[in-house]
């Protein structure tokens, strides 16, 4: 069996959301192409193939959709004959996103011609280097020019030369029959064949100019037999121009009394859509701004140790191994491990956690986390897409390109309703000519290029993509990183949410939570002597006394571990004796004076002991691992949600009851191994339906897996948890809710986009055909169709935007990636 590669491609030239269709059906038919997903919101399709990129490239461009793609130049060290040329084609060809790689010998250089966002230039040579040939990028390529920038900066120049030619057309035409007095002034001064030609020059102009990206790539498509929205508003401003030139030129071919120009309409049509897609890029823009938040967060350049001198280089060129210099105030370039020098490191955009982080020699630090005012030498460990930052934005793109099940139902009727469209119109002009008062041919026009204008299914392309793409730019500034898109639709459907116990609702470490003093003992005294005779034991139950100690400890002497039972030593000549009651017993101690508070400790879930001091009963105290301080919150704003909650847990019975009376859990399973919660999950989704199971991800993963949503509490540095569909990037569990609220916010944002796309169209398709005309209604005017279609896009862009000002559940901010650009250099 063939193994099939994930690569998420970015393509050009898609103009509406039948596009969208068309770029699947394409892709689909190619040999080796599995699956093929396409974001019309982010111009991006996520390609499961095992053909070669190249083939891929060559079916898209064919078509009308060329691949984003970028040419880079490599300087190869080593090139010595032909068979080195073919070994590093062969080594940049098997990468990911390589479309053509050719290595010139002589020159010892590869031009590298990939895929935009697939790799980038440092991992092209750091491959090449792993082949043999130590290579670097010719030039810092890391600032590439920012597509979408490009994009609205021409359409902004082609709507402002738009507008100007066709302002005076406009004023002309419509100014003549809004006010009569400008009508009988212009046919008294310029006459209306010199009129008429003007409108006929500048209109051409417009079509010409900065209209004939409609035709470049709507005729083709219509050619082809796949018509898409750059068809509509082609077929429809021809026909409206065709018309007007006949009328201006040769009136008498058309019927008595049609013979009215519409050259206006022609040309304000293609000024409002453009405007339309410049409003809209601009919205799309914004739809992405988690992403070039996050994409800030990195240095561009770093500080590298080079023999005795300390040489800045670009980010791009920097290798594990190298040795990085970190002054206060900057951010870390990579991720590494401090080699000295101490210094406080902000970690809170990665792990949301506010307090900075004591950093010295032998910690590991974090690319994009800032330094405070200390300096640090740091070993590079990991670079370029193997870093934290790189992983977390690898996350969020490849949620933002996730295409949710809802949105197949929209690209099925995407599919067909261009073509759709164009029989309506066509059935429009049939039926006014035949039926239509005169003029009809002119009735009959402007009611078809209303309804080729007004149908562009752009709104309905747009609805899902673009509330996904800020939707989960949004999770991530909250702590939440969806990992798998379709996670978004499918949480909003779970009934049940279960729970880990350890480390997930609780702190996952032993802690010592009660002391019960004896008659004639102090506090402090019995927890000084406690600590210092556990200090040498390595039990987590010792670690917890020992780490509640109140100040510096004694030396110990003469420990003894007593397997099972607990332990003794000496501390300053006094005899220590902690453990269970089964060696207080068996040592003769009585404890009737503190038992019954021991009891209750037990009752509660807490692991109770005893501490003896020579030979005397000197206290109970109790060790648990504590819930964690957001838990009660968390839980009870999911319950505020309607959901039920569980826990499920290896703990025994007594502990997880406990826990859960606290809490307020409504369903315990306890004592289950790994493999067993598997089963405890099959038993809730049967009895409540989905389920969505929050594990620490460590031993959880089986788990993770089988529930219908697995989210996995990350600790920052440790975000990548394969086997969950959601991860929080801090222990925090109020991340869940923070969760469950966009899920709920993005699927109602998609369900208000789709009804008002679908709704729209609907409604406003029979009145551009002219049914309300009959019945003393108005016949929409092409233009104004064109203005109500750009309007319906930005209105679903807008929504979806509103997604960015969606606020967390519960009041804790941990875990909230804090996006805050890098300070200027």
């Amino acid at each position: 069996m063939s193994h099939h590669t994930l690569t998420t491609l970015q393509i050009t030239g898609m103009g509406c959301a039948s596009c969208v269709s068309k770029v699947e059906a394409v892709l689909k038919t190619l040999p080796g192409v599995d699956q093929a997903r396409v974001n019309f919101a982010n111009e991006t399709v996520l390609v499961s193939h095992d053909a070669p990129l190249a083939n891929i490239a060559s079916a898209l461009s064919d078509r009308g959709y060329p691949l984003a793609t970028q040419d880079i130049q490599l300087n190869v060290e080593g090139l010595s004959c032909a068979s080195c040329v073919g070994r590093v084609e062969r080594a940049l060809l098997a990468a990911p996103g390589v479309i053509s790689a050719n290595v010139n010998l002589a020159a010892e250089t590869a031009r590298v011609t990939f895929a935009t966002g697939v790799t980038d230039p440092s991992s092209l040579a750091a491959l090449v280097t792993q082949a043999g040939y130590a290579a670097k990028p010719a030039n810092d390529t890391s600032e590439v020019t920012d597509r979408k920038a490009e994009e609205i900066h021409l359409l902004a120049h082609q709507t402002l030369i738009a507008a100007l030619l066709a302002l005076p057309v406009f004023v002309l035409e419509m100014g003549g029959q809004m006010i009569p007095a400008f009508h009988h002034w212009v046919h008294a001064t310029l006459g209306q064949q010199a009129s008429q030609l003007i409108q006929f020059t500048l209109t051409s102009l417009i079509l010409i100019g900065p209209g004939r990206m409609f035709y470049a790539k709507g005729l083709p498509a219509l050619v082809r037999g796949a018509p898409d929205m750059n068809a509509l508003v082609a077929i429809g401003t021809m026909a409206a121009y065709g018309f007007s030139v006949l009328a201006t030129f040769a009136p008498n071919l058309l019927p008595a009394g049609t013979a009215n120009v519409y050259f206006e309409a022609a040309a304000v049509i293609i000024v409002l859509i453009l405007f339309g897609r410049l409003l809209e890029a601009r919205a799309k823009g914004r739809t992405g701004a988690a992403i070039r938040k996050l994409i800030g967060l990195q240095p561009k350049t770093a500080r590298v140790e080079v023999g005795n001198t300390v040489t800045e280089r670009p980010i791009a060129d920097i290798v594990t191994g190298d040795i990085l210099h970190v002054r206060p105030g900057e951010r870390i370039a990579v991720d590494g491990t401090a080699l000295d020098g101490q210094t406080y490191v902000d970690e809170s955009m990665i792990t949301g956690e506010p307090v900075p982080v004591l950093k010295s020699s032998g910690d590991a630090v974090v690319g994009g986390t800032l330094n405070g005012t200390g300096a640090l030498r740091v070993t590079a460990t990991k670079v370029g897409a193997d870093t934290v930052l790189a992983q977390i934005i690898a996350m969020v793109e490849q949620a933002q390109g996730a295409k949710l099940p809802i949105q197949g139902m929209v690209d099925r009727i995407t599919s067909w309703f261009v073509p759709a469209v164009l029989a309506t119109a066509a059935l429009t002009v049939l039926v006014w000519l035949i039926f239509g008062p005169d003029p009809a041919m002119s009735m009959a026009l402007v009611a078809g290029v209303s309804v080729l204008i007004i149908a562009c299914p752009c709104a309905m392309g747009l609805a899902t993509p673009t509330s996904i793409m800020v939707g989960t730019g949004r999770a991530a500034e909250m702590g939440v990183l969806f990992r798998k898109g379709d996670a978004l639709q499918s949480l909003q459907n779970t009934r049940v949410l279960a729970f880990d116990k350890t480390g997930t609702l609780t702190m996952g470490r032993p802690e010592l939570t009660d002391l019960i003093t004896a008659e004639g003992f102090a506090r402090d005294e019995v927890l000084r002597l406690a600590s210092a005779a556990e200090a040498s034991s390595e039990h987590p139950i010792a670690r917890a006394i020992t780490m509640a100690s109140p100040g510096p400890l004694p030396t110990a002497t003469g420990f003894e571990s007593l397997t099972g039972l607990g332990l003794k030593a000496q501390v300053e000549g006094h005899w220590v004796l902690i453990g269970a009651d089964r060696l207080m017993e068996r040592q003769g101690i009585d404890l009737s004076a503190l038992a019954p508070q021991a009891q209750e400790l037990a009752a509660k879930g807490k692991t109770p002991l005893y501490v003896a001091i020579d030979g005397r009963l000197a206290a109970a105290l109790a060790v648990a691992d504590p819930i964690k301080p957001q838990s009660h919150d968390a839980i009870a704003a999911l319950h505020a949600q309607g959901l039920t909650v569980a826990m499920i847990t290896g703990d025994n019975a007594a502990t997880a009851q406990a826990i859960a009376a606290e809490l307020q859990i409504d369903h315990v399973v306890a004592e289950v191994m790994p493999g067993g919660k598997v089963n405890a999950l099959s038993d809730l989704r049967s009895r409540f339906g989905a389920v969505a199971f929050v594990g620490d991800g460590i031993n959880d993963a089986p788990a993770l897996a089988s529930a219908d949503v697995g989210i996995a509490i990350g600790t920052g540095t440790d975000i990548a948890i394969e086997a969950a569909d959601v991860v929080l990037m801090s222990g925090d569990v109020s991340g869940v809710t923070n969760a469950y609220e966009i899920s709920h916010h993005t699927m109602r944002n998609i369900r208000q986009n789709l009804g008002w796309a679908f709704g729209y169209n609907t409604l406003l398709i029979p009145v551009a055909a002219g049914v309300l005309y009959p019945f003393g209604g108005p016949l929409l005017s092409p233009m104004l169709a064109a203005g109500a279609m750009a309007l319906s896009s930005v209105f679903v862009l807008t929504n979806a935007l509103r997604l960015r000002f969606v606020g967390r559940s519960t009041s804790t901010d941990a875990g909230a990636v804090k996006l805050n650009p890098a300070p200027a250099e």
